[in-house]
């Protein structure tokens, strides 16, 4: 029997590819990052947030690259990539102020539909907060982004917010 992997719940052990190696994202990785975030957004929210937003998004490209370069500087992102290039990625940092006393913020994670499943996602989360105490926001009506969470120990704590795309639930793992 294997050791508990941090973060989860005992008898979640996921399918790993065992391509998709982990490493931290540097400025030159903004172009691909940003055509990234914008495919896992159509990837995972098409259905749920208007299709006008989902698609403006699109029009302002180079300024989200000019954008990304600036989070690279910020906390921890980290890249998955495979023989296709990346497929997922993640952000954390120490909030300042933080939202949650002692917790991390996972800002973001996301990994292409075609990766769904595959462990990619576990080892994006467990490589940038471990078992630390943290937090999240997740979009409403995003229940595999929320059963994910779950099964990492995150729980609704009944925090709301409401912006442009929708309500946003905020998840805490103490």
């Amino acid at each position: 029997m294997s050791a508990p992997q941090p973060g989860v719940q005992p008898g979640v052990q996921p399918r790993v590819r065992p391509s998709v190696t982990l490493r931290r994202a540097v400025a030159d990785d903004s172009p691909v990052l940003v055509a990234l975030h914008l495919d896992c957004w159509d990837d995972a929210y098409t259905g749920l947030i208007d299709q006008q937003i989902l698609d403006a998004r699109r029009a302002d490209e180079p300024a989200r690259v000019e954008r990304w370069r600036g989070i690279l500087d910020q906390g921890t992102t980290l890249v998955a990539e495979d023989a296709s290039g990346m497929v997922g990625f993640v952000c954390a940092a120490d909030a300042d102020p933080p939202e949650v006393e002692g917790h991390t913020e996972l800002q973001s994670l996301y990994v292409r539909g075609s990766h769904w499943g595959t462990g990619v996602g576990h080892q994006l989360l467990v490589a940038a907060i471990a078992d630390r105490p943290a937090y999240l926001w997740v979009l409403e009506g995003n229940e595999r982004a929320i059963e994910f969470y779950r099964r990492h120990s995150f729980l609704l704590d009944g925090m709301v917010t409401v912006e442009r795309e929708g309500r946003h639930l905020r998840m805490v793992r103490s």
